[in-house]
């Protein structure tokens, strides 16, 4: 059989680098898997999504979460894993410690793979399930986590529960903690320096690597931290480095809040797609008031059945 030699344009055009994402479905679309996809392919990354569960809720409150069965998180992964190379782990919410373990254990048989884990808040869950998922995440992943990803009072309250100084702990002092399990790099999210700025860090139990002030906007958000880890992860997956993809996430997620909307009567929506709207400067006159679909109907949903 003869062997065609590949074009100059298939040699070119590699593959987008894969993101591995273990997370639950978000039904509002704010946060979750919905969330990861749109910020992954965003900055020219592929997501691979592992669904763990889905949430119940609209976008005001989370009102329960239902798990997938443990294996069924590990099969869609290991069958994926042996056809795909995947250059990034992303771990989000899992539901459950048998998720977490089964996890950990396939982030184990690919050591060379960064792993990033977030930490979202679960401040609306029982209190029993909080402890055994965070004891879970702190010795199954975080062992195994390059970069831990979280809010500021989320993780003081997580791996700091005993801080009792005058002073709030700094991000330095979550990154210790964090260190203390294997964890090399920590971004802290949310720190509040004053009434018009929010500073998000990237340290070492070390040393501070990089930070990046915000200008606060004054509304309640959901789903911005899946935004920041996944984009940053992704980053980190087409090659960037560490503070680079640090910065360009900081400054992605900004732009995200800055054009963020409302699809219900909750929280705002983080807009990751703000880079496909148009401009409304080269709006045409003469189109303002022509429909895309004008002398178009719908059909009303009368089928009988």
């Amino acid at each position: 059989m003869q062997t065609l030699a590949p074009t100059d344009l298939e040699i070119e055009s590699a593959p987008p680098a894969c993101v591995l994402v273990f997370n639950s479905n978000d039904p509002t679309g704010a946060a979750g898997l919905s969330s990861d996809i749109s910020a992954i392919a965003s900055v020219g990354a592929h997501a691979l999504p592992v669904i763990t569960g889905t949430y119940v809720r609209d976008t005001a409150h989370i009102f329960e979460h239902f798990a997938f069965d443990e294996e069924v998180v590990a099969e869609q992964a290991r069958t994926l894993l042996e056809d795909v190379s995947v250059q990034i782990i992303k771990v989000g919410f899992c539901g459950t410690p048998e998720n977490l373990s089964a996890i950990a254990e396939i982030a184990s048989d690919y050591p060379d793979v960064p792993l990033i884990a977030y930490m979202p808040d679960l401040s609306w869950w029982n209190e029993v399930q909080i402890d055994l998922y965070l004891d879970a995440f702190r010795e199954l992943v975080l062992p195994q986590a390059t970069v831990l990803a979280g809010n500021h009072s989320t993780l003081s309250r997580w791996l700091l529960p005993d801080w009792n100084a005058d002073r709030k702990p700094t991000a330095r002092d979550i990154a210790r903690a964090a260190g203390e399990m294997g964890v090399a790099y920590t971004l802290v999210t949310g720190m509040a320096t004053s009434d018009a700025f929010i500073e998000n860090v990237l340290s070492t139990p070390e040393s501070v690597l990089c930070t990046e002030k915000l200008e606060r906007i004054e509304a309640s958000f959901a789903g911005a931290g899946d935004t920041l880890s996944a984009t940053f992860a992704a980053l980190l997956a087409t090659g960037c480095d560490l503070s680079e993809a640090f910065t360009e996430a900081i400054h992605y997620l900004d732009h995200c809040l800055e054009s963020g909307f409302s699809p219900g009567m909750g929280h705002v929506v983080p807009d990751r797609l703000f880079w496909a709207q148009g401009d409304d400067d080269e709006t045409s006159p003469d189109d303002e008031d022509v429909s895309p679909l004008s002398g178009f109907e719908l059909p009303p949903h009368d089928t009988k059945h």
